[in-house]
């Protein structure tokens, strides 16, 4: 699905990737492939990371929410690896664990600013 806005919410556990326009949401679970929680191995959370970022593909602008530091660290992963998804990034901010629906109703707050300033037709 190609939308212009993300958010992405993730811990080491899982990352729910949340994409919408004015007249669509789109939801996926994506789970870790880490079996100890904080203590997987480098490449478990490169595969993790790299997943979430080809979730990402299509989108224009992508918020990053969490609890701890995974959110961090798929930035500087993506800064690193993925600079395409990097680049689209607009913030990470600290988030508890919201359902889907209330993490797609904070991301519209979140993303009207952005679309004021750059007078996105799609949010009218």
């Amino acid at each position: 699905m190609s939308t212009f806005h993300a958010v992405v919410w993730m811990d080491h556990q899982e990352a729910h990737v949340v994409m919408f326009d004015r007249e669509h949401v789109e939801a996926q679970r994506i789970p870790s492939r880490s079996h100890h929680k904080h203590q997987g191995k480098a490449g478990d959370a490169a595969a993790f990371f790299a997943e979430v970022a080809q979730a990402l593909t299509g989108t224009h602008e992508v918020l990053v929410a969490g609890p701890g530091s995974a959110r961090n660290e798929f930035c500087d992963w993506c800064a690193a690896h993925h600079k395409s998804t990097a680049a689209i990034i607009v913030d990470s901010i600290a988030s508890d664990h919201p359902t889907d629906p209330q993490l797609a109703a904070m991301a519209k707050q979140y993303f009207k600013k952005f679309d004021a300033m750059a007078a996105d037709p799609s949010q009218a």
